[in-house]
């Protein structure tokens, strides 16, 4: 094996690794479009950008009405336990967030049976303590905020839906692709095989010939 593909793969296993030790958390826009009368996960996702520093966070969950100026709390998660705050959501949150740990990355609630009074504006709060040592710690807030829109059905975009259709239409062209390579190929490797036919052909009848010729010749000598 050349060295080019040994340094190939030696940096495709680095990049894996790479990926690995900074994919375990990733920051993604959370969905603002809920369906009513079915569940929803609002999202929220604050990574700690270093991952050797010891840490312990809560995460606070607010909500404002589309016609109110200021948040009301909502929910809290601290030390392995959720607790609603307002009760147009008892008994309707769920903790889907970062779980056994108190360094929590992941402050994802899910509401279920979301109604129309649902819709408004939602405030994600982490606070998280950063333990360098001992006697060494660092106070860091990070907020998150989104407007939640309830619809009574799923509707798609118009963009959503031609991406789909250029998939499709992606796909059935590499297919015929395919099979006019194939096509292509099977001719030209049967035009070859003929060819070498012909030439074999062509050998064998003038081996034949002289020797036919030979033959006679020594006949005629004798």
């Amino acid at each position: 094996m050349s060295a080019a593909p040994e340094h190939l793969l030696l940096l495709l296993l680095l990049a894996l690794l790479v990926l690995q030790a900074n994919g375990a958390c990733v920051e993604l826009e959370p969905d603002t479009e809920a369906v009513a009368n079915e569940g929803f996960k609002l999202g929220c996702i604050s990574c700690k950008m270093r991952s050797e520093v010891r840490a312990v966070a809560s995460v606070n969950w607010s909500f404002k009405d589309p016609d109110k100026n200021d948040f009301s709390p909502m929910y809290r998660y601290s030390d392995g336990a959720g607790v609603i705050m307002d009760e147009r959501f008892a008994d309707r949150l769920n903790w889907r967030g970062s779980k056994k740990t108190k360094d929590l990355q992941d402050g994802s609630i899910y509401i279920t049976n979301v109604t129309f009074q649902d819709k408004g504006t939602y405030l994600c709060t982490f606070s998280r303590k950063l333990i360098y040592t001992e006697t060494f710690h660092l106070e860091r807030e990070y907020k998150k905020e989104f407007v939640m829109n309830v619809v009574p059905r799923l509707t798609r975009s118009l963009a959503s839906i031609l991406s789909e259709v250029m998939m499709y239409v992606s796909i059935i062209g590499l297919q015929v692709w395919l099979v006019v390579e194939m096509i292509y190929c099977y001719r030209k490797i049967a035009a070859a095989g003929e060819e070498a036919l012909r030439e074999s052909a062509t050998e064998y009848l003038a081996v034949a010939s002289e020797s036919k010729d030979n033959c006679a010749a020594v006949q005629v000598a004798e």
